[in-house]
């Protein structure tokens, strides 16, 4: 759905980046990647500053997003293009995690970040969805409902960013990236349905013990 002609034959977007990049873009990658943790967490920590009864709102999201993430990936295991293009499309079970493109990232700063973590990599086929995508969907939903307009911004485009290189990097074709965007919407959905019920109940509650 998403290759392109290239030398006279059709290639994805993380086929044409594994030939064509650039140390720049190498760094920046890890950068991105690596983002997802402080972002949630640095506006979970505002949220408790600013209201404490609706701080554990973001994380509660948060795990929704990713119980139906790992449903999905149980239900539906689907390689990452790393793999298809070290193994092509046999099933190996016992297949061992790749940092991929980010391993450039290791490279570019003499670490060992990428490979490390990737390593204990425990389920090789869980592509679809991307929850690197979907983590900062959740985030910029409650920024945007608490009106933090820089913050706001600033997720944005973390999550282009994330986006983009979780192609970039071979990690993701642009179909888990949509899906990760879908089950970020799921969670979220679900959340609001529950937090509404509940606001439902309580207030059900309260006007029950104000007519006795």
């Amino acid at each position: 759905m998403f290759g392109f002609l290239e030398e006279n034959k059709i290639v994805t977007p993380n086929e044409y980046f594994a030939l064509h990049h650039n140390k720049f873009f190498d760094v920046l990658s890890g950068i991105f990647y690596l983002s997802w943790v402080p972002v949630p967490i640095g506006l979970t920590i505002y949220f408790l500053y600013k209201n404490k009864k609706e701080s554990m709102h973001l994380p509660l999201a948060f795990l929704l997003v990713n119980l139906i993430g790992f449903i999905v990936y149980y239900m539906y295991p689907a390689a990452p293009p790393w793999y298809v293009a070290k193994y092509g499309f046999e099933f190996l079970k016992q297949t061992p995690g790749s940092p991929a493109g980010l391993s450039r990232f290791d490279q570019a700063l003499n670490i060992n970040l990428f490979q490390s973590m990737y390593q204990k990599s425990s389920n090789v086929f869980a592509a679809m969805p991307s929850l690197h995508s979907a983590y900062p969907i959740v985030s910029l939903y409650f920024a945007v409902k608490k009106r933090l307009i820089w913050g706001s911004l600033l997720i944005s485009l973390t999550a282009l960013g994330i986006w983009f290189f979780a192609v970039y990097t071979s990690h993701h074709y642009i179909l888990d990236v949509i899906g990760g965007v879908f089950c970020a919407g799921a969670g979220i959905s679900i959340f609001e349905v529950f937090y509404a019920n509940i606001l439902s109940f309580k207030k059900y509650l309260d006007n029950s013990h104000g007519l006795r």
